[in-house]
């Protein structure tokens, strides 16, 4: 009797053990990528009108039109390969639930025109932008230079 109910002590907790893997496994799928716009839910898909591209955030997939086709790729065509995610514009589809967002391809083309810039978006992760981080320490130094200099009394005329 012992031996059964170890046995099936032993399932039950082997039993648990997978349920919870496979849970871990599926929270995982369909998660936004760090350079979406932050704020929104249950969206599936951007478009980025600056490449005419869609982004399918359950797939993990960019869309893109080449050679006559839609095409679904992890990567950007190579053309695009060089494209700053993190700054360009997302357009977040908000009230589209479907798998073929380029069947309005037309409309969002002529509604979100290369160059696109709605409300400033802020993005669910951060890119450190080494420039950007270079010019902001440059003008806090001078700044920093400028308030102490001003402050001794030895303004420079």
């Amino acid at each position: 009797m012992k031996t059964l109910k170890l046995i099936v002590a032993g399932f039950i907790l082997f039993m648990s053990s997978n349920t919870q893997a496979q849970v871990a496994v599926n929270v995982n799928i369909g998660t936004a990528p760090s350079w979406g716009p932050a704020g929104y839910s249950n969206i599936d898909f951007y478009y980025i009108p600056d490449i005419e591209s869609y982004y399918d955030i359950r797939l993990s997939q960019f869309i893109y039109f080449d050679h006559g086709r839609w095409v679904h790729s992890r990567k950007l065509p190579k053309h695009y390969v060089n494209y700053d995610l993190y700054h360009g514009y997302k357009v977040v589809l908000t009230d589209y639930h479907g798998r073929t967002p380029y069947v309005y391809f037309k409309n969002h083309k002529a509604k979100y025109y290369k160059g696109y810039k709605g409300k400033p978006q802020k993005m669910i992760g951060y890119k450190k932008d080494h420039q950007y981080e270079n010019q902001k320490n440059k003008f806090d130094k001078k700044q920093y230079h400028d308030k102490h200099e001003h402050g001794n009394g030895n303004k420079k005329h």
